[in-house]
This record gives structure tokens, C-alpha cells and sequence, in this order.
């Protein structure tokens, strides 16, 4: 049901704009895009505290390219001959910032800019850097232009402040750094992108609240920054962390447009798309709602958006696993969207009505609105795709395999022409066949699809994460057809993929770990096996909690390797952390409760007979050895020294069984016997080194006799 509401998902989502709020039209970014040309009286407060920045009064405005010019000459220091020259110089620069200002095409800034080069020095050129970055940026053709004026003022900038602190001109840096983190994006490089944006953040967090702006100068670039975190940690795979920065990003929308605006409602549904993309339906509904009722506030019960909105809510309560309500929204989003003309997401909606039909059990429905849908599609495109593998679906259920693989097979056919034009929707569809596959126990065509969706998501960079996925699921069904060493290469490979996009701790790395350490228990490698098991006991414990029913089968796992080492003590300690996991679930888990004490009693039962057979193999054959223990009497000693420890022990693992009740009676009486015979070879190796010891009565008769005394003396000695 999860993955079906993960598909509907698919057809839904919007790209997100790059700049959520136009950091050119507010605030500091409109002071610097009109800056070369005000007087100092009239700058933006950003402006005037760029241009306090320097000690001296001469170089206190060059950071601000428009000033007031005549502050920059001293009539009584200079001749008219010299303030003329300098006049000329001034004049120029002047006629140079104006053009600039005034150049409406990229193509004439650029000119522009490159005879200012000339003119001015390289630390007065920074928020002409900054200006062209964005004017790239918004163009969007030239990521590696972009990036280079964007590092160019960050470079002139960092220069101009003290310690590069970035206090003294934190808006401009932060501008500048955000820049360089949407050019990053553009580019794949994430990391770098990750790095810029982080440091811009922390620069900008430190002047919300403070004296230095005010909150409508940094809100808007700080809601950029947060946006674009967002944008560059789905990118890696790291979606949690990136929706606490989109829900960041909404908090300050909500501080700076109206309660209850159109933006806001947008917004909300953004957050509520993020949270369905990792199927936390949940957390979704609570804002998909707030943006239904802020939208229908706004727009009437009949807008586009309510539509759009109720589709969201419709693929939240099937991941909810409420399907009626889920039909419900789905229907009055698909009147809406059919009176507004929407033909392309009215076909959607009709595809996503079709699968909570399925989800509801109503095959033969679901297959008949199907076959209205398919006759709207075009016969090479990615929504006809779509409708024959809803159609398999369908059939699946039905188990019209034949039927449903012909589906499959129709829907394969279309999107490997596709695989170019839109590698990752084809991709994701890959996946959704694969899974279909397998329920019809078609592994190999389901593993020949998934090395196919490989191979394109190597080639996305933005999606490098979903490459460790892949391969863990590949290695999973090799695993399954018994492909043992092949599947141990994927899953080696999975486990190292997911921890570069997710980290060492993540759950996922933690299933791929099982399934590595079962791999190598098919191989007979059961210490490998307990070291891939034990750490993914450890990370099951922290993302999921020792209790979860997964972490509780790992245990079990790790206990099955010890015991095929050998190591029963350490195989009884995990199993009855397995027996404590499943009393804590309750009746609900009786079954697996009833099954995880069987197991600790026959590991009890090896583990007794195990000590047992070793401790009676190491002792010597009581008749063995009579002459030369006499002659080596520390041999003896030896031997019965080792007696009381192997009493002992037997003394505990009766104890144990009798800790069990009734149910081990016929393992208590067992060992018991064990027991009894440590006891009799005890006594025998006690008593046969001191009758050896004695003289032999038989040789003294005559002596003793004629003196008693003498058959005492052995003794004393």
C-alpha cells in the first residue's frame, strides 16, 4: 500500500521554483541592483552600513560604486589643474555606473562591466559581480558563469571584511554565498552547494532578532537560503533533514505574508508533498488540510489549487490506508479539474482513482475506468505507460498473470523510448514493474528491470542515493534465487552507497546488513555473518528502537551465527533478548514469542551437552595410567583438580533446567545423570593416586607382623 501511495505521488508533484521570493526586488537586493547611482543620503540602510565598513573617509564609499562624488575632493588640497584631472576620472566612472544600471540585456552589462574593469579597482567591484551572478541565475543558461562572478564577489567581499567574519557585510555575503549554492545545485555538485548554503544560513540566523536590519531586509534571503537546503538535501537522498528545512522556510513565510495567504497555502502543501514522498502520511495530513481550507477561503470551493490540493489529500489517505475517503477527494478534485479544462491532470486523477479502486478491492471497476482512460492517451506516451501497468496491477490481483504480464510487456515497450527524454519518471516506473514481477514470482525479469533502473540512476547525479536503494533490492532477490556470491557483490556495494548518502546510522544500511549477513550464513561464513548481523543489530537499536519488530529479528539472526559457531553462551544471551523483544508486543506476537523460547531451550540443550561431552573427553580413562601416577603424582593432581570445576558447571546447567519447570523434565533427568558420573569419576580419581601410593600388603606380610608400626609409616609419609 506504501508504494502505491509512493506512485501517486509521482504524478503529482511540481517542480519547485528555484527562487521561491525574488531576492532582486527586495530590500538589500533592489538597493544593489539600483546602488551605482544614489547618493549616499539616499542608499538602503544595507547600502549605507556597506559603505561605514571603512576607516578611512576616502575609501569609506568605494564598496557603494554611486556616492556623492564631490565628497571625494578636497579643494584646498589640490590645484584647478589637478581637480580637473581628477574630474575627468571621476565623470568617466560616473558615465560608466550609469550605463551599467541603465543595460536591460546580459549582453550589454557584460560590456559594460568589462570597461569598468579598467577604471575601477578589483574591491569596488563586488556588487557588480553580485548583479550579473543574478541576472545569470534568473536566465539560467550558464551555471559555470554564474558560479564564477557569484565566487568572484564572495572573494571581493571576504576581502573587504576584517578576519572574513562576514559582520560586516553579512547580506551581501550571504547573497553572494547563496548564489554560489543554487549555481552548485545546477551544476550537481552538492556537496560544494551544501557547504555554500550552510555558511550563509549561520551568517543570516545571527541577524534575525538583532538591531543591524530589520526583518523584512533578511527574512526574504533567509527563506531563500532555507528553500534551496531543501532543494540540495533531497538531491543527496537526505529527505528528513530536508524537510526540516522546508518547514523552516515556511515559518518565515508565515512572518512575512498574511495569515491565511495564497502563498501560504502553497506552501503547506509543499510540506505535505515532502512528508508523502517518504510516506509519512501523518505528518502530510495536517497541513494538506491547512491548505485545502486556506486555498477555498481565498479561491472558492472550485479552483484549480483545491483540486490540486485534493489529489494530495487523496494520496494521503490511501498511504492512511482510508480508501473511501481517499475516493471521495479523489472525485471532487477530477469534477474540478474536468469544468476548468485540465485535460493532462484530469487523466492523472482518473489513473489515481483507479488505483484506490484496486486498493479497495474493486478489480473489474478499477479495469473499466482503465479502459476509458487509455482511449484519451496518446499511443507513445508516458500516461498510456502508466494506465497498462495500473491495468496489471489490477489483473495481478485477479492472478491473470498472462494477462498481467502482457501489460507489463505493452508498458516496458513505450517507456524504453522514453528512457532519454525522461529517464527519472521512466525509471521510477522500472521499479513499479519490478515490484509487480516479483508478486507474480518472476524474479528474473524483476531483476533484469532493476539492473536497467541502475544503470539510468547512475547517470543522474541527483540521484545517487536511489543507486544504494536499487542495489539493495537487487541483491535482496538475488539472494532469493539462490545467487548467493552475486547478491553478497550488490549488497557490499548497497551498504557502501547508502552510507555516503544517508550515513552510517540510517535503518536502510541496517536492512541491507541483514540480508548481507544471511547471504554469508548461505555460504557457511558464520562469523562474517555475526559481524554484518551485529552491526545491524546496532543501527536497528538506534533508528528504530530495540523493540521494533525488525530489530528483534536481527537479534535473532545474530544469535543463529553465534550458535553455528559454536558460541552457545553468547547465542542463549541474544535469544532471550529475542524472547524479552516479543513479551513486550504482547498476545499479538504470541506466535513468535512460543517460537523464540523454543529455540532458547534447544540452544540450552546443545549448549549442556556440548559442555558436558568436552568436560568428560578432557578427563583421563579412570584405569589409565595407574603405574606412572604413582611415579608422576602431579598428573593425578591435575586431573582431580579439574574435577570440582566440571561439578560446577554441571551444577549450573542443572540449576537452569530446573529453573524451566516441568516442560524441560526430561533435560533435567539428563543432566542430572551427567552429574551423578562427574561425582563417581571425581571419587574414583581421588581415591585410586592414594591406594597407588600405599604399599602392597602382600610383599610385608612377614614385616608387618613382627612390627605393627610399620604399616602406619606409608601413611605419615
Amino acid at each position: 500500500m506504501r508504494r502505491a501511495s509512493s506512485k501517486l505521488l509521482s504524478h503529482l508533484r511540481k517542480p519547485y521554483p528555484k527562487t521561491p521570493l525574488s531576492l532582486s526586488t527586495r530590500d538589500f537586493a533592489a538597493s544593489s541592483d539600483h546602488s551605482l547611482t544614489c547618493p549616499p543620503k539616499s542608499c538602503s540602510a544595507s547600502q549605507s552600513l556597506l559603505s561605514s565598513t571603512f576607516n578611512s573617509n576616502s575609501c569609506r564609499f568605494r564598496t557603494c560604486l554611486s556616492r556623492n562624488l564631490n565628497t571625494l575632493v578636497d579643494p584646498l588640497a589640490q590645484n584647478a589643474q589637478q581637480m580637473s584631472g581628477r574630474q575627468r576620472k571621476i565623470k568617466e566612472k560616473s558615465e560608466l555606473e550609469e550605463a551599467f544600471e541603465s543595460a536591460e540585456s546580459l549582453d550589454e552589462m557584460l560590456a559594460t562591466f568589462k570597461e569598468m574593469e579598467a577604471c575601477f579597482d578589483e574591491k569596488d567591484l563586488g556588487l557588480a559581480c553580485l548583479k550579473i551572478g543574478l541576472k545569470l541565475d534568473r536566465e539560467g543558461d550558464d551555471p559555470e558563469t554564474t558560479l564564477s562572478f557569484a565566487r568572484r564577489a564572495l572573494e571581493i567581499f571576504d576581502e573587504n571584511d576584517d578576519n572574513n567574519s562576514g559582520k560586516k557585510f553579512p547580506l551581501p555575503i550571504a547573497m553572494a554565498l547563496h548564489l554560489l549554492g543554487t549555481s552548485s545545485y545546477g551544476m550537481k555538485r552538492f556537496s560544494d552547494s551544501l557547504g555554500y548554503l550552510n555558511r550563509a544560513n549561520r551568517l543570516l540566523s545571527e541577524l534575525v532578532g538583532g538591531n543591524s536590519y530589520n526583518a523584512d531586509q533578511v527574512l526574504p534571503i533567509l527563506h531563500a537560503v532555507q528553500f534551496e537546503l531543501f532543494n540540495v538535501k533531497t538531491a543527496m537522498g537526505r529527505r528528513e533533514e530536508a524537510i526540516v528545512d522546508l518547514r523552516k522556510a515556511l515559518e518565515i513565510k508565515e512572518k512575512i505574508f498574511e495569515e491565511d495567504s495564497k502563498e501560504l497555502g502553497d506552501a503547506n502543501r509543499g510540506v505535505a508533498e515532502a512528508y508523502v514522498a517518504v510516506l509519512d502520511f501523518k505528518e502530510a495530513l495536517p497541513f494538506c488540510l491547512k491548505a485545502l481550507e486556506i486555498h477555498k477561503t481565498h479561491l472558492g470551493h472550485n479552483s484549480v489549487e483545491v483540486a490540486f490540493d485534493r489529489r494530495v489529500l487523496g494520496v494521503i489517505y490511501t498511504g492512511l490506508e482510508e480508501h473511501e475517503k481517499a475516493l471521495e477527494q479523489n472525485q471532487l478534485s477530477r469534477k474540478v479539474l474536468k469544468n476548468w479544462g485540465r485535460g493532462a491532470d484530469l487523466l492523472r486523477a482518473e489513473i489515481d482513482a483507479a488505483n484506490m479502486q484496486i486498493s479497495l478491492g474493486r478489480f473489474e471497476e478499477a479495469i473499466n475506468t482503465l479502459k476509458g482512460v487509455v482511449q484519451q492517451t496518446d499511443k507513445e506516451s508516458e500516461d498510456r505507460a502508466m494506465v497498462f501497468i495500473s491495468m496489471s496491477k489490477a489483473l495481478c490481483h485477479q492472478e491473470k498473470f498472462a494477462d498481467a504480464k502482457k501489460c507489463l510487456e505493452i508498458a516496458c515497450g513505450i517507456l524504453e523510448k522514453k528512457e532519454r527524454s525522461s529517464p527519472l519518471a521512466v525509471v521510477e516506473s522500472y521499479m513499479e514493474i519490478s515490484t509487480q514481477y516479483e508478486t507474480m514470482n518472476d524474479f528474473e525479469t524483476a531483476i533484469s528491470l532493476l539492473k536497467k533502473a541502475l544503470v539510468i540512476f547512475e547517470k543522474l547525479p541527483q540521484e545517487q542515493h536511489s543507486v544504494g536503494s536499487v542495489s539493495a533490492r537487487i541483491g535482496w532477490l538475488l539472494l532469493l534465487t539462490g545467487k548467493v556470491e552475486e547478491a553478497i557483490s550488490y549488497l557490499e556495494d548497497a551498504a557502501e552507497r547508502l552510507k555516503e548518502s544517508f550515513g552510517s546510522k540510517h535503518f536502510a544500511i541496517g536492512y541491507v546488513y541483514n540480508n548481507l549477513g544471511a547471504a554469508y550464513m548461505e555460504l557457511d561464513r558464520p562469523q562474517s555473518a555475526a559481524q554484518v548481523f551485529a552491526y545491524s543489530k546496532e543501527i536497528m537499536d538506534v533508528s528504530l528502537g530495540p523493540h521494533h519488530a525488525d530489530s528483534i529479528e536481527t537479534c535473532q539472526n545474530l544469535s543463529k551465527a553465534y550458535a553455528a559457531m559454536g558460541s552457545y553462551p553468547l547465542a542463549m544471551n541474544f535469544q532471550e533478548k529475542v524472547v524479552e523483544g516479543w513479551e513486550g508486543h504482547g498476545p499479538s506476537a504470541q506466535d513468535e514469542l512460543n517460537e523464540a523460547i523454543q529455540v532458547l531451550n534447544q540452544l540450552k540443550e546443545k549448549a549442556s551437552t556440548l559442555v558436558s561431552e568436552t568436560l568428560l573427553n578432557a578427563m583421563p580413562p579412570p584405569n589409565e595410567g595407574d603405574h606412572g601416577s604413582s611415579e608422576n603424582p602431579d598428573s593425578a593432581s591435575s586431573a582431580t583438580k579439574s574435577h570440582p570445576r566440571a561439578i560446577n558447571f554441571q551444577e549450573e546447567v542443572v540449576e537452569d533446567w530446573e529453573e524451566d519447570g516441568p516442560s524441560s523434565e526430561d533435560e533435567l533427568n539428563e543432566a542430572i545423570q551427567v552429574l551423578e558420573r562427574l561425582k563417581e569419576k571425581a571419587r574414583s580419581s581421588v581415591s585410586e593416586p592414594l591406594l597407588n601410593a600405599m604399599p602392597r600388603p602382600d610383599k610385608d606380610e612377614h614385616r608387618s607382623a613382627e612390627n605393627p608400626d610399620s604399616a602406619s609409616s606409608p601413611m605419615k609419609r
